[in-house]
């Protein structure tokens, strides 16, 4: 038995990420263990999940792995840990079709209580029959209760209490209107004084969440068998040499990607933006992130880049995502000017005109091998015939986008950032 919730919401912006941080927080606060969660392909609030509990997170989507991978993971990571939180994602039922891959979906297959999240913000009694609808719609979806946020007055409270009686739900606090709880930039790369805003905010939503939350009462709600990770052989541990760009300019990355990669052979970190040397390697990632934020500070780390493009032609394994593409193409272009690249691709990335391109992917290749993935930017490659796609790629309905996926030598480079926690990865360069 262990406190286990999805906090989830009616829709995006009600708060589901200010009580997700204030709750992380707080129990850690507690001196409690806490493994953190998220619904979905985001890899920008598990930088959040990390910064307030000092533990990675680990998403859980089932668009991009099966039930069973999803429920594994969940297991695996949540195995040591005194309590499991799940940040859900958009509304509570919103997927990718219909509730397909929504937070309640995951809920229910991780048989996990929901703690849900409303905005009182221009409602008041009327929210009884929005919360009896949610309760009636699944049946099969435990609702532990509700939080209430941008609640004005006692009076207001009192009136959302009184819905909450009769939707027959349990209400674990209100949490009130408050100046200066705006959520910090998630475009701010992991710099230090980012980390310092950061944790600024989840101290007060963690403060707040303790004054006006029942900890007590929606841990004991939320208190539910753990299903432990069904035993597995470990596999053989392989002897590839792999270099991975983590930095403020470079982590966009899945946390069971790295644990897969780790099986392969020994991981080494390094940082562009820092001018590191490549690692010696078999294999190099470069994740997505920031580039274009860090532009001129990747310019003037000649070295790095120097090495880069020789590992490349020397026929080097890499495999670049989205800000790795746009690192090691000719040169990019921003609102300040425009610096040269690694020259490995022959591209010009482009914020100017850009328009924001999203959406799951399934990727299959020449062999008819399949890859999923997620794509989300807002550069544009001036030029994107200069090197042919040696795959195509389909959204969630099986319909044909334009996204391509490069191969030049060894050199995998595209903008769908790939899960492959279930994968044959190396199949990649076959």
């Amino acid at each position: 038995m262990k406190p286990q919730l999805l906090i989830g919401a009616l829709q995006s912006g009600g708060g589901k990420t200010t009580v997700t941080m204030g709750l992380l927080r707080a129990l850690r606060r507690k001196g409690l263990q806490v493994q953190p969660f998220k619904c979905g392909p985001d890899y920008i609030d598990t930088r959040f999940h990390a910064v307030a509990t000092g533990c990675d997170s680990v998403n859980l989507d089932t668009w991009l792995a099966s039930d069973a991978h999803v429920h594994d993971v969940y297991a695996r990571y949540g195995a040591g840990a005194e309590a499991c939180v799940v940040e859900g994602m958009m509304g509570l039922f919103d997927g990718y079709e219909r509730m397909q891959g929504s937070s309640a979906e995951i809920a229910q297959l991780l048989d996990i209580p929901v703690l849900l999240v409303v905005s009182a913000r221009s409602t008041a009694y009327t929210v009884a029959a929005l919360l009896h609808g949610v309760k009636t719609f699944r049946p099969g979806l435990r609702l532990a209760g509700v939080v209430f946020n941008q609640v004005g007055s006692p009076r207001h409270a009192r009136l959302l209490q009184q819905a909450c009686d009769d939707a027959g739900l349990r209400c674990f606090g209100f949490l009130p209107k408050s100046e200066g709880l705006e959520i910090p930039s998630r475009h701010l790369g992991l710099t230090l004084a980012a980390e310092e805003q950061m944790n600024a905010w989840i101290d007060r939503a963690a403060d707040l969440v303790e004054q006006h939350l029942d900890l007590r009462g929606l841990l004991e709600a939320c208190s539910c068998p753990f299903a432990a990770p069904a035993p597995a052989e470990a596999p053989a541990p392989g002897n590839l040499r792999i270099a991975v760009a983590r930095d403020a300019a470079f982590n966009f990355i899945y946390r069971e990607n790295l644990d897969r990669l780790s099986a392969l052979g020994s991981v080494s970190f390094f940082s562009p933006l820092a001018g590191d040397p490549l690692p010696e390697a078999d294999l190099v990632y470069l994740p997505g992130g920031y580039p274009e934020l860090f532009a001129r500070e990747l310019a003037s780390q000649e070295r790095t880049m120097a090495q880069l493009r020789a590992y490349a032609e020397a026929g080097g394994r890499v495999l670049a995502e989205c800000g790795g593409m746009i690192y090691l193409s000719s040169l990019v272009c921003v609102g300040e000017g425009s610096f040269r690249m690694c020259g490995v691709l022959p591209f010009t990335a482009t914020m100017e005109g850009a328009r924001l391109q999203l959406g799951y992917r399934r990727l299959v290749d020449a062999a008819g091998r399949t890859w999923q993935g997620h794509e989300f930017h807002y550069s544009r490659l001036s030029d994107p015939a200069a090197l042919p796609s040696v795959a195509q790629q389909f959204d969630v309905r099986g319909e044909a986008v334009s996204t391509p996926l490069y191969r030049y030598k060894n050199v995998i480079a595209g903008y769908t950032h790939l899960y492959w926690g279930e994968s044959e990865f190396l199949y990649l360069w076959d």
